[in-house]
């Protein structure tokens, strides 16, 4: 009974976040039990400061109960250092809930990563940070009040639109002040992390932590920016298994591989047709080794959109290999005519629906 009442417990701690309004309907159902004894559960997961619950006793809403940490805000100046302030105000509060060696390296990368580009291209005056946990997630939230990325970005590369700021935040290596920075923290720091989040003016750019990009267009607008992560408390990933995914070759350590959400090169409504359209996808992807084109989304896609990816641009650039995956058959086809052309009738073997 014991080992039945933990499997109820952690269904309920795992699934409530998913279903924060119908969690006891969903757990009885799932352990054929009464709604009534889920509720003895959910009860005790409320008193021990597990769960927290909002509202009345027909609606109520139940969510991960989060605990603070640290929240403080900084005065933006030459003398801030980001190194400084994780190890005096992040660290030690890191270590008082017992957080394991791998998750805290990759805590203090996003944080390093993210804190100073707040310090050094926001060009606001506070940088606020945020560091909570509940019982699956630690969460860090760094946000300050200056211009906003996506805006920056956009005037600095001379985009058309702020979403399109998202789309080469993607890709990697970008940098407004390549003087003093790669271009790889924000990549790397959405990789790290098990849910990131960028918020600025009216857009959100989400990643779970991987591929899995979403873009979100917001009535209500935020000053500034905001960057937060989750990371899963009982993860076993480490920073240098995120790295070598992006390394290519064993005896290559550099950031060689990039994996590109083709969907983000829609603006609005619009359907990836052209070449001009191709060219906005393929900007700076010559300085990687091998790149990922991820269709997923992507309904349709035109003739010389395909032609201007996989056979002008990687004639132009034979060293570079060109996967794709997650193609539906309407966009495989177009693909398979542009690699059809590029080799004059003897097509490449590829798999698209590999990752390299």
């Amino acid at each position: 009974m014991y080992k039945k009442s933990e499997e109820i417990r952690q269904f309920i701690i795992e699934n409530v976040e998913a279903h924060r309004r119908n969690i006891a309907s969903v757990a009885a159902d799932k352990f054929h039990l009464t709604r009534q004894a889920i509720n003895k559960q959910i009860r005790k997961l409320v008193e021990e400061k597990i769960l927290s619950e909002e509202g009345s006793t027909r609606a109520k809403i139940y969510k991960l109960f989060q605990h603070i940490l640290e929240t403080k805000d900084y005065a933006n100046s030459p003398d801030l250092s980001e190194d400084r302030v994780y190890a005096v105000d992040v660290l030690p509060k890191l270590k008082e809930i017992g957080v394991a060696k791998n998750l805290e390296q990759r805590c203090a990368y996003f944080f390093t990563e993210i804190f100073n580009n707040a310090i050094d291209h926001s060009e606001g005056s506070v940088i606020s940070i945020s560091v909570t946990y509940d019982e699956r997630y630690i969460t860090i939230a760094i946000k300050d009040n200056g211009v906003g990325i996506f805006r920056k970005i956009m005037k600095r590369f001379e985009l058309e639109d702020e979403r399109a700021a998202i789309l080469e935040l993607s890709k990697g290596k970008l940098t407004t002040d390549p003087a003093k920075h790669t271009g790889e923290g924000i990549f790397f720091s959405s990789r790290i992390s098990d849910r990131f989040v960028i918020l600025s003016h009216q857009l959100t750019f989400l990643s779970a932590g991987s591929e899995d990009v979403q873009i979100e267009l917001k009535d209500d607008k935020l000053d500034g920016t905001l960057v937060s992560a989750k990371f899963l408390r009982s993860s076993d990933r480490t920073t240098k298994e995120v790295f070598d995914k992006y390394a290519s070759g064993d005896s290559d350590y550099g950031f060689a591989v990039t994996h590109i959400p083709v969907r983000l090169a829609q603006i609005g409504e619009e359907n990836l047709l052209s070449r001009s359209q191709a060219k906005r996808l393929l900007a700076r992807l010559d300085r990687f080794k091998e790149v990922a084109f991820d269709f997923e989304g992507v309904a349709v896609i035109g003739q010389s959109f395909a032609d201007q990816i996989f056979r002008v641009f990687q004639n132009e650039h034979p060293d570079i290999h060109l996967w794709y995956f997650n193609a539906n058959e309407a966009v495989t086809q177009m693909i398979s005519r542009a690699l059809f052309a590029k080799t004059e009738g003897k097509q490449e073997a590829r798999n698209p629906l590999s990752h390299p």
